[in-house]
């Protein structure tokens, strides 16, 4: 059965290739998960209609990634922690604890987007990259403080 890919599927191909499946892999997964249409002329043009919608929309991602980006560069968030001795912090300092902070401040950033490249326990300034999209991203400030 001939069918047109409506997103990059990783075993078939990319978005608008026309491939051939099995019948039963088609009607049975993939145009009930929507990842393809049957090959016909109708459906090759509501697929460009698609990928017009797409193309709109990842550029407003893109747009409002990098405003946002410039937004949270100025931005440093500051994490009060209990220490014991020689400023050793009682656990570490995780990206839901920053993904908090930077709520306080205003900024929903879901702490999956925050890379936390080492543990943190000790107090100190530490740089943090938050990938906001797959081509921006941004630095914050975090100051790990005593409370």
């Amino acid at each position: 059965m001939k069918v047109i890919l409506r997103r990059d599927f990783e075993s078939l191909g990319h978005i608008g290739d026309i491939v051939e499946v099995k019948e039963g892999f088609a009607r049975n997964f993939l145009i009930p998960r929507k990842i393809v249409y049957n090959a016909l002329p109708g459906n090759l043009k509501a697929l460009e209609e698609e990928k017009k919608n797409m193309d709109r929309k990842s550029k407003h991602e893109f747009q409002a990634a990098e405003t946002m980006a410039v937004e949270l560069e100025k931005v440093s968030v500051t994490i009060p922690v209990q220490v014991g001795e020689e400023d050793k912090i009682f656990g570490s300092v995780t990206a839901q604890m920053i993904s908090d902070a930077l709520k306080e401040k205003s900024f929903e950033i879901d702490k999956r987007k925050i890379e936390v490249e080492e543990t943190i326990k000790t107090l100190g300034i530490y740089s943090m990259n938050i990938k906001l999209h797959s081509k921006v991203s941004a630095i914050i400030k975090v100051w790990v403080v005593r409370e």
